[in-house]
């Protein structure tokens, strides 16, 4: 099983959060762990946005972002492109998503359709969830039963 992970996912690998043991035994059993390229800047500015808002210590936003760093290159990473932002564009229209959700749903979208892996969408946007539903991937189950929207 391929483990596709919006920024969102990746954060709850990268820092103790909510839900980070559900993503950490998910992702010990996956084949492979995918993200967008698009994810590395997201995770830096949301670690970044984590110590404005809800102080971490410098020393563990540090931690969070070796890990980044020494993690990225054991990730299949799906590329942007030209015909992947088109998609992203139509998504966004359908599903009422914002630009980067939209982008990173058209991502595991390609990666699902070309790919013989089963593949599951990680993400802790309720939104982004049942575009991901609608578009037939399989969605990891989050324990919270009511996720927020980061619209």
């Amino acid at each position: 099983m391929i483990l596709f992970c919006d920024t969102s996912a990746l954060i709850k690998l990268l820092i103790r959060e909510p839900q980070s043991d559900l993503m950490q035994q998910v992702s010990g059993r996956a084949e492979a762990i995918a993200v967008c390229r698009i994810t590395w800047a997201e995770a830096m500015a949301g670690l970044a946005r984590r110590q404005r808002e809800d102080p971490i210590s410098s020393d563990d936003l540090e931690l969070a972002r070796q890990h980044l760093m020494t993690s990225w290159p054991s990730f299949s990473i799906v590329e942007v492109s030209q015909p992947l932002v088109e998609v992203a564009g139509c998504f966004a229209d359908a599903f009422a998503l914002r630009g980067y959700d939209s982008v990173q749903l058209a991502a595991a979208h390609q990666l699902h359709v070309t790919t013989a892996l089963p593949l599951t969408f990680a993400s802790y946007d309720r939104r982004l969830n049942q575009a991901a539903q609608l578009l037939q991937l399989e969605v990891l189950p989050s324990a919270p039963d009511r996720l927020p929207d980061r619209h």
